[in-house]
């Protein structure tokens, strides 16, 4: 998306700067092995992150001016009681509490013809500068103060001293000189190349920070830059908007913890009476539990050493997309009465499968672009492709999930299964619930998104992410207490209790046995025993309903 301040005409800074930044089943199991070991073979490789590498990149031009955009993150503020940085750049043990930006082996590289114009005896002949500024002070370079779309300094402007020629124009608040910061590199004589000495720049304001080479000089035209800058925050490397991430992911690998304990337990006690969906609803819950400790390793590696390993990247990656496609596919299957009123999928597996997989591909494409590559606090136009093919296929799941219902429903309705009826419909109101919360945090993406498209509220940005990964094991949650194991499943497990399901229907993944339509041996069997039963309260409070039992 692209972003044009529109506040003031003359703001070189919003027009010709930051423009251009503000666009920015089983065969899926077979895939992650596929992914696990591809990740194997890349342990070793890192992506860059708060280390913002420059690999011989070229510089843009804007109005009078050249740049490159050097990063862009949130960063808070050093505290202020720990020692001031050490400049060591190899040194990192005395940095925590602080936060900065450091250049490390920074060099600008021009072209033999640019150097070879100039005077060999000449002290200064080119300048590249380094500008470091907050973006609420975005007003704060350029000439619009000065009525000029110029941002570097030219003779006209220059006349009244507010600005030196060559240089990018900098309007500094009288109380505070230092803001925005400018590092300047100047090359000597006739040399191709110049190095940009080591240096830190210590952040003592919270705020969402850029990072631009520029040069004024159509001489150096063609320049070309190398080296890396790092940034940190006070407690690690992890961007602003993602620090709280570390900490939340942490929090609900507990959550899914404590989930998979009560859900064990009741699965090993009764575990000789469950059916095929509670095997589905353990493999989500496990995923769930991998998921969120896989991020937080891999949050936890990302603070510690400024690097993103791209095996441990993609491996969390991949079980987030496994994770959420699985999720998916089990509210489908739940909602289409597997395992309930029907036994198996029938011809419709096949579409089931179909669209997990195509879920999962663009899902784990979609993870990549987020998270491997350069990591500054704004998206690229690459994930705004992948997020839309994402939204359409949620959409797709949303309608097939509410129509199967609704069919579930009206068949349970029909046979008067009362018990399961009434199960179905706390699941059809939990379901909508989350569905209306959805639509409405989505509009508040939409408005955030809107609202903010300089990300000077970065640092309310992870409550995003965070929302759908809760909502997602609430959803879980709630299955869990609707279908959880006990000594007498036929309350919610499929049964073969009417000529319309043995005609429907064959092989019953419940059980190991084939059917013969018209065994009716078999089903008076299963009827006495199932009127003998004594009514077992539910685990999570839902008991029996006597009543079915009567009408069955």
């Amino acid at each position: 998306m692209r972003y044009r301040d529109r506040s003031s005409s003359r703001s070189c800074l919003s027009l010709s700067i930051f423009d251009p930044f503000f666009s920015n089943g089983y065969c899926i199991a077979n895939t992650t092995l596929l992914m696990f070991f591809l990740s194997c073979f890349l342990t070793t490789q890192q992506v860059s992150a708060s280390i913002h590498e420059y690999p011989n990149e070229s510089f843009i031009r804007r109005s009078n001016s050249y740049f490159l955009h050097g990063g862009s993150e949130g960063l808070y503020a050093s505290k202020p009681e720990v020692a001031r940085v050490d400049t060591d750049a190899g040194e990192d043990r005395p940095l925590n509490g602080k936060s900065f930006i450091r250049f490390e082996s920074v060099t600008f590289q021009r072209s033999k013809e640019s150097a070879q114009n100039k005077n060999e005896m000449q002290q200064k002949t080119g300048l590249v500068e380094a500008i470091i500024v907050e973006v609420k002070d975005r007003e704060k370079i350029g000439g619009s103060y000065l009525n000029s779309d110029a941002i570097c300094c030219t003779p006209e402007l220059a006349k009244d001293g507010s600005c030196k020629v060559g240089e990018v124009i900098i309007h500094h608040d009288p109380d505070n000189l230092n803001e925005p910061k400018r590092i300047q590199t100047f090359f000597e004589g006739q040399s191709e190349e110049a190095k940009m000495p080591t240096e830190v720049i210590e952040i003592n304001k919270t705020g969402m920070y850029y990072l631009y080479f520029m040069f004024c000089d159509p001489e150096l035209k063609g320049l070309i830059i190398s080296g890396r800058t790092v940034w940190r925050n006070p407690e690690g490397y992890l961007p602003g908007k993602m620090a709280p991430l570390m900490t939340f992911s942490g929090v609900m690998s507990f959550a899914y913890l404590v989930l998979g304990l009560f859900w064990f337990l009741r699965f090993v006690r009764y575990w000789k009476d469950v059916i095929q969906l509670h095997y589905h609803i353990t493999a989500v819950i496990g995923l769930g539990m991998c998921e969120m400790a896989l991020w937080y390793f891999e949050y936890a590696n990302f603070n510690s050493t400024g690097g993103r390993p791209i095996g441990i990247t993609l491996w969390a990656v991949t079980f987030s997309a496994v994770k959420k496609t699985v999720s998916r596919l089990l509210l489908l299957v739940v909602s289409m009465g597997y395992g309930v009123v029907r036994p198996t999928l029938g011809g419709i597996t096949a579409k089931v499968v179909l669209l997990g997989l195509t879920y999962f591909v663009f899902s784990e494409a979609l993870g990549l672009v987020e998270h491997l590559g350069n990591i500054n606090d704004f998206s690229g136009k690459a994930r705004l492709f992948l997020v839309l093919p994402v939204s359409l296929l949620d959409a797709c799941f949303i309608v097939w999930i509410f129509s199967s219902l609704s069919q579930t429903l009206e068949k349970l309705q029909i046979k008067k299964s009362m018990a399961k009826f009434a199960l179905y419909r706390k699941f059809t109101n939990s379901l909508a619930v989350s569905v209306l919360l959805s639509i409405a945090w989505i509009g508040y993406e939409l408005y955030f998104n809107a609202a903010d498209p300089l990300s000077e509220l970065w640092r309310r940005a992870w409550l995003i992410p965070a929302f759908w990964i809760l909502l997602a094991y609430i959803l879980l949650v709630v299955i869990c207490v609707l279908w959880a194991p006990s000594h007498n499943p036929t309350r919610y497990a499929y049964s073969e209790e009417t000529g319309e399901d043995l005609e429907e229907e064959g092989v019953s993944l419940t059980s190991s046995e084939v059917m013969v339509a018209g065994d009716l041996a078999t089903i008076v069997e299963r009827k006495e025993r199932k009127v003998s039963s004594a009514v077992e309260p539910h685990v999570f409070g839902l008991g029996e309903d006597p009543e079915e039992d009567k009408r069955e």
